[in-house]
């Protein structure tokens, strides 16, 4: 234990460094062969830092510092997909990057975003991920363990969608919770570069006259 906190501490150095002279890359270290009990020490130890996301399938530990990008990129879709809830009379429940783990399947995660849906629950309902830089643990494996029904990606200007039916994610097109959310659409407002305050307005006023 007190080799793998020497490595995450000289990590928390290289990682500060690189995240003065990059915006736009995520930095991403996996550990393999660490125990459950590992895994919720070092969730204990970094509990106060919003600064390291962490994962963890089956023995394999991944640990993210996200990078301006991606956290610009999560909270503009949090924003643009609230407002749809508010404009649309959807009852949500924000959950935002809450850690969700279960033992008995070795899994554990911390969304980007996540939301339940009608009532609060122990794992919501629909989870959101920014893919900014690739490489690291297969979250719909871990989500799967957990038994979240939708993941959305925001991954190369791109919204990519899974339901889980029958144990396994399938790719769809329209979520089963927001029916008449168009995808396509919301990304062409992300990739617009406008002011978040202009493309919410943008939304609005898309979803008062009907789409």
């Amino acid at each position: 234990m007190l080799g793998l906190l020497e490595k995450l501490s000289y990590w928390e150095e290289l990682t500060s460094q690189l995240a003065l002279d990059n915006v736009d890359s995520d930095q991403i270290l996996l550990m393999n062969s660490i125990t459950w009990n590992i895994y919720e020490i070092l969730l204990q130890k970094f509990e106060n830092t919003s600064h390291y996301r962490f994962k963890y399938l089956e023995g394999t530990l991944e640990i993210m510092s996200p990078s301006r990008r991606h956290e610009f990129d999560k909270k503009l879709i949090a924003l643009l997909l609230e407002t749809y809830f508010m404009e649309t009379g959807i009852d949500f429940y924000p959950l935002g990057s809450t850690t969700f783990r279960r033992e008995v399947s070795a899994r554990g995660i911390e969304p980007d975003e996540c939301y339940c849906f009608d009532s609060e629950k122990p794992v919501p309902d629909l989870a959101i991920e920014v893919v900014v830089t690739s490489g690291g643990i297969d979250d719909l494996l871990i989500y799967q363990g957990l038994g979240v029904q939708e993941v959305l990606f925001w991954q190369n200007n791109q919204f990519f969608l899974y339901s889980l039916q029958s144990d396994k994610y399938n790719k769809i097109s329209k979520s089963t919770f927001l029916k008449d959310l168009d995808l396509t659409f919301l990304a062409s407002l992300i990739l617009s570069g406008e002011k978040p305050k202009d493309l919410i307005l943008r939304l609005r006023e898309h979803i008062r006259r009907g789409n």
